[in-house]
């Protein structure tokens, strides 16, 4: 498995090396807050790489808005029988090159990051630090040493004593839990369209990832060095603020927020058709008499 992560071992590493040297004049190289920023670095990097599949997750999600009609005649169709039913979905899923589960892929692509990212800070808190990557004995020792809000970035809640590590920790996976909640119920209560709960499979998967991603999270969290957490923590913060822009920008067609968008752009519209004739022209005439008037003369001193 090693063999097969060492590229993205060398990836992960060479982004938070570079980003450190580039902060290390201005806050120190053993510094905490350059460790951390290299991290969070590394998630801006990775995010915007991301982008195009963002992208096509959004259009994933119009896809399967548009096939709703013809989700609710097979589950009409074939309401007796669960498996028929679920055989019809995926065929009308692959017809349209649409999958329910899009709005896992950006986690799943992250997830070998993800994997690589735990494997070198989690050698940076063995005793002694173990290298990976581009990151030379004098990385490990210094990053091993940095502090997060006085916690060693490389410690777990479980693998440390102490009590700001435990403290830093908890934070840290309560806040990624949260995040991951919330990002998932925006989704849910706001850019999807509305649907009849009542058998709809798409719509129990969404409700079953909104509880288990987080449970997940705060289980496994325990065993994330503080580093990992502040990276799960600051991507679940750029997903939100992504994810917010989208539905308020352009919202899916019969969500919530799309529904809300069309109010906004009626009621603007309405208050520019409410103007009377007369009101426009007497505004003309204002601004014709504005440009009428003489200028008055500067006196000279």
């Amino acid at each position: 498995m090693d063999s097969i992560l060492k590229p993205l071992y060398i990836a992960v590493s060479w982004v938070i090396v570079t980003i450190h040297d580039l902060l290390s004049p201005l806050f120190g190289a053993d510094s905490g807050v350059s460790w951390s920023l290299a991290i969070i670095g590394l998630v801006i990097i990775i995010r915007v790489i991301l982008i195009p599949l963002f992208v096509k997750q959004i259009k994933s999600q119009r896809a399967l808005t548009a096939l709703q009609p013809h989700m609710k005649e097979i589950q009409k169709k074939y309401k007796d029988d669960r498996q028929k039913q679920s055989e019809e979905m995926m065929k009308l899923y692959k017809e349209h090159k649409t999958n329910p589960l899009a709005s896992c892929f950006p986690i799943l692509a992250q997830a070998p990051i993800f994997f690589a990212l735990f494997t070198v800070l989690n050698g940076i808190g063995k005793n002694p630090p173990v290298k990976h990557g581009v990151l030379s004995q004098d990385d490990v020792v210094s990053a091993a040493q940095a502090k997060f809000f006085g916690a060693p970035i490389s410690q777990t809640f479980l693998g440390s004593d102490i009590t700001t590590v435990k403290l830093v920790t908890v934070i840290l996976i309560a806040f990624m839990s949260l995040t991951t909640f919330t990002t998932q119920r925006q989704l849910m209560m706001k850019g999807m369209p509305k649907m009849d709960s009542s058998n709809n499979m798409m719509l129990q998967q969404q409700k079953i990832m909104l509880y288990a991603f987080p449970l997940i999270f705060a289980i496994s969290g325990v065993n994330f060095p503080i580093g990992v957490l502040i990276y799960w923590s600051t991507t679940n913060l750029w997903t939100w603020g992504q994810q917010f822009y989208v539905i308020k920008r352009n919202p899916t067609p019969g969500s919530p927020a799309y529904e809300e968008l069309q109010r906004k752009r009626s009621h603007k519209n309405g208050e520019v058709e409410g103007a009377t004739d007369t009101d426009v022209a007497q505004s003309e005439e204002e601004i014709k008499g504005q440009r009428n008037q003489p200028k008055k003369k500067k006196k000279k001193k």
